[in-house]
């Protein structure tokens, strides 16, 4: 089994309720969800004239390939309405591969870990929730010191 660290988020609609509708999705098809982070209301980045995004990291384990991960994800984000119409853009999901165990992985359809972790705030604070000294195989950095050198300055902060 491997154990593999995912983030979800959205901001359209009712992005909690979408976000625990894919949390059940991904216990059922993917594998158990051992641990989940908070959830976040995070600003919006990359496209900044948007609303708010409600952030999740969950630690899944999984028997899944990469691959086979990658098109289970797609698969559930495809069943809750996803739709790819602009890069950055509104969402009503979205779910990512951040890391699969120590795994370094770049092929033309998959690049794990995800490549924009260390630039990303609503990225590394659930992260850094969860496993603090989890360590970027690529960068050799725990989550910790990636927060503290992150130059994303935009809010995260917990839901409740």
């Amino acid at each position: 089994m491997a154990k593999v660290y995912l983030l979800t988020g959205g901001n359209v609609g009712d992005s909690l309720k979408t976000l625990q509708r894919a949390n059940g999705l991904i216990q059922e098809r993917v594998g158990p969800i051992i641990k989940s982070s908070s959830v976040y209301k995070t600003a919006a980045w990359g496209k900044t004239d948007q609303d708010d995004f409600l952030n999740q990291v969950l630690e899944v384990q999984t028997s899944f390939s990469p691959e086979e991960l990658m098109d289970s994800l797609l698969e559930i984000e495809m069943e809750l309405g996803r739709k790819r119409l602009e890069k950055y853009g509104p969402r009503i999901i979205d779910l990512d591969i951040l890391f699969y165990d120590d795994l370094v992985l770049n092929s033309e359809r998959l690049t794990i870990p995800h490549p924009q972790i260390q630039f990303r705030r609503f990225v590394l604070q659930p992260l850094f929730e969860l496993e603090p000294g989890l360590i970027h195989p690529v960068i050799k950095k725990s989550m910790g010191v990636l927060l503290k050198e992150c130059p994303d300055l935009l809010e995260v902060k917990p839901l409740y």
